[in-house]
Protein backbone atom coordinates (compact mmCIF):
# COMPACT_ATOMS: atom_id res chain seq x y z
CA UNK A 1 0.00 0.00 0.00
CA UNK A 2 1.40 3.36 -0.97
CA UNK A 3 1.68 6.20 1.51
CA UNK A 4 -1.09 8.11 -0.28
CA UNK A 5 -3.53 5.17 -0.10
CA UNK A 6 -2.53 4.52 3.52
CA UNK A 7 -3.17 8.17 4.42
CA UNK A 8 -6.52 8.08 2.56
CA UNK A 9 -7.54 4.94 4.48
CA UNK A 10 -6.58 6.55 7.79
CA UNK A 11 -8.55 9.70 6.92
CA UNK A 12 -11.55 7.59 5.90
CA UNK A 13 -11.40 5.72 9.18
CA UNK A 14 -11.13 8.98 11.15
CA UNK A 15 -14.08 10.50 9.29
CA UNK A 16 -16.03 7.28 9.69
CA UNK A 17 -15.23 7.32 13.42
CA UNK A 18 -16.40 10.92 13.92
CA UNK A 19 -19.62 10.23 12.07
CA UNK A 20 -19.85 6.98 14.03
CA UNK A 21 -19.66 8.85 17.34
CA UNK A 22 -22.52 11.11 16.24
CA UNK A 23 -24.54 8.11 15.08
CA UNK A 24 -23.70 6.26 18.30
CA UNK A 25 -25.12 9.14 20.32
CA UNK A 26 -28.25 9.03 18.18
CA UNK A 27 -28.44 5.23 18.50
CA UNK A 28 -28.09 5.18 22.28
CA UNK A 29 -30.35 8.22 22.61
CA UNK A 30 -33.16 6.53 20.70
CA UNK A 31 -32.74 3.31 22.72
CA UNK A 32 -32.77 5.17 26.03
CA UNK A 33 -35.71 7.31 24.92
CA UNK A 34 -37.70 4.20 24.11
CA UNK A 35 -36.71 2.62 27.43
CA UNK A 36 -37.66 5.81 29.28
CA UNK A 37 -41.10 6.15 27.71
CA UNK A 38 -41.81 2.41 27.32
CA UNK A 39 -39.78 0.56 29.99
CA UNK A 40 -39.39 -3.19 29.46
CA UNK A 41 -37.19 -6.15 30.19
CA UNK A 42 -38.81 -8.36 27.54
CA UNK A 43 -36.25 -9.70 25.10
CA UNK A 44 -38.53 -9.23 22.09
CA UNK A 45 -39.22 -5.57 22.91
CA UNK A 46 -35.55 -4.90 23.71
CA UNK A 47 -34.63 -6.40 20.33
CA UNK A 48 -37.25 -4.19 18.66
CA UNK A 49 -35.98 -1.09 20.48
CA UNK A 50 -32.38 -1.93 19.59
CA UNK A 51 -33.34 -2.50 15.95
CA UNK A 52 -35.24 0.79 15.73
CA UNK A 53 -32.37 2.71 17.33
CA UNK A 54 -29.87 1.01 15.03
CA UNK A 55 -31.99 1.75 11.94
CA UNK A 56 -32.20 5.47 12.75
CA UNK A 57 -28.43 5.58 13.28
CA UNK A 58 -27.54 3.54 10.18
CA UNK A 59 -29.66 5.70 7.87
CA UNK A 60 -27.95 8.78 9.30
CA UNK A 61 -24.62 7.02 8.80
CA UNK A 62 -25.46 6.26 5.16
CA UNK A 63 -26.20 9.89 4.40
CA UNK A 64 -23.05 11.27 6.05
CA UNK A 65 -20.60 8.51 5.07
CA UNK A 66 -21.54 8.47 1.40
CA UNK A 67 -21.25 12.25 1.32
CA UNK A 68 -18.06 12.79 3.37
CA UNK A 69 -16.17 9.61 4.23
CA UNK A 70 -16.24 7.57 1.06
CA UNK A 71 -17.40 10.40 -1.25
CA UNK A 72 -19.45 8.17 -3.50
CA UNK A 73 -22.24 9.02 -5.88
CA UNK A 74 -25.46 7.62 -4.52
CA UNK A 75 -27.26 5.07 -6.65
CA UNK A 76 -29.97 2.47 -6.14
CA UNK A 77 -27.41 -0.35 -6.38
CA UNK A 78 -25.17 1.31 -3.84
CA UNK A 79 -28.11 1.96 -1.51
CA UNK A 80 -29.24 -1.68 -1.68
CA UNK A 81 -25.68 -2.90 -1.08
CA UNK A 82 -25.51 -0.56 1.91
CA UNK A 83 -28.86 -1.84 3.21
CA UNK A 84 -27.68 -5.44 2.80
CA UNK A 85 -24.55 -4.79 4.87
CA UNK A 86 -26.68 -2.86 7.39
CA UNK A 87 -28.93 -5.90 7.85
CA UNK A 88 -25.90 -8.10 8.50
CA UNK A 89 -24.51 -5.49 10.91
CA UNK A 90 -27.92 -5.24 12.62
CA UNK A 91 -27.87 -9.01 13.09
CA UNK A 92 -24.42 -8.69 14.70
CA UNK A 93 -25.62 -5.77 16.84
CA UNK A 94 -28.65 -7.68 18.12
CA UNK A 95 -26.67 -10.86 18.84
CA UNK A 96 -24.05 -8.92 20.83
CA UNK A 97 -26.71 -6.79 22.58
CA UNK A 98 -28.80 -9.79 23.64
CA UNK A 99 -25.69 -11.77 24.61
CA UNK A 100 -24.58 -8.89 26.81
CA UNK A 101 -27.98 -8.68 28.47
CA UNK A 102 -27.98 -12.45 28.97
CA UNK A 103 -24.50 -12.32 30.52
CA UNK A 104 -25.52 -9.53 32.90
CA UNK A 105 -28.29 -11.77 34.24
CA UNK A 106 -25.53 -13.87 35.82
CA UNK A 107 -23.09 -11.16 36.88
CA UNK A 108 -25.40 -8.29 37.74
CA UNK A 109 -23.19 -5.61 39.27
CA UNK A 110 -24.76 -2.47 37.83
CA UNK A 111 -28.32 -1.11 37.74
CA UNK A 112 -30.38 -2.50 34.83
CA UNK A 113 -30.19 0.59 32.64
CA UNK A 114 -26.40 0.77 33.01
CA UNK A 115 -26.09 -2.90 32.02
CA UNK A 116 -28.37 -2.29 29.05
CA UNK A 117 -26.19 0.62 27.93
CA UNK A 118 -22.98 -1.40 28.35
CA UNK A 119 -24.47 -4.19 26.23
CA UNK A 120 -25.60 -1.55 23.72
CA UNK A 121 -22.11 -0.01 23.63
CA UNK A 122 -20.50 -3.36 22.89
CA UNK A 123 -23.05 -4.10 20.19
CA UNK A 124 -22.52 -0.67 18.63
CA UNK A 125 -18.74 -1.06 18.59
CA UNK A 126 -18.71 -4.53 17.02
CA UNK A 127 -21.44 -3.80 14.48
CA UNK A 128 -19.78 -0.50 13.56
CA UNK A 129 -16.44 -2.22 13.05
CA UNK A 130 -18.02 -4.88 10.83
CA UNK A 131 -19.98 -2.21 8.97
CA UNK A 132 -16.80 -0.23 8.23
CA UNK A 133 -15.14 -3.26 6.66
CA UNK A 134 -18.27 -4.18 4.70
CA UNK A 135 -18.54 -0.65 3.32
CA UNK A 136 -14.82 -0.19 2.69
CA UNK A 137 -14.17 -3.50 0.98
CA UNK A 138 -17.52 -4.65 -0.39
CA UNK A 139 -19.97 -1.78 -0.88
CA UNK A 140 -17.34 0.75 -2.06
CA UNK A 141 -15.62 -1.93 -4.17
CA UNK A 142 -18.90 -2.81 -5.85
CA UNK A 143 -19.51 0.88 -6.48
CA UNK A 144 -16.18 1.12 -8.32
CA UNK A 145 -17.08 -1.96 -10.38
CA UNK A 146 -20.52 -0.49 -11.18
CA UNK A 147 -18.92 2.76 -12.35
CA UNK A 148 -16.64 0.80 -14.72
CA UNK A 149 -19.73 -0.95 -16.13
CA UNK A 150 -21.28 2.46 -16.93
CA UNK A 151 -18.24 3.57 -18.93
Amino acid sequence: MTYKRYKKSIMEYLSYSIIGIICAALDIGVLNGLLYFFPTEQTSLLTLYNSLAYTVAILNSYIWNTRYTFKVTKSKKLFFAFIFQAIISLFIANIVFLSGLWLFQFISIFPGLVETNIAKGLSMYLSSLSSFFFIKFIVSYKKKVWEKDKS
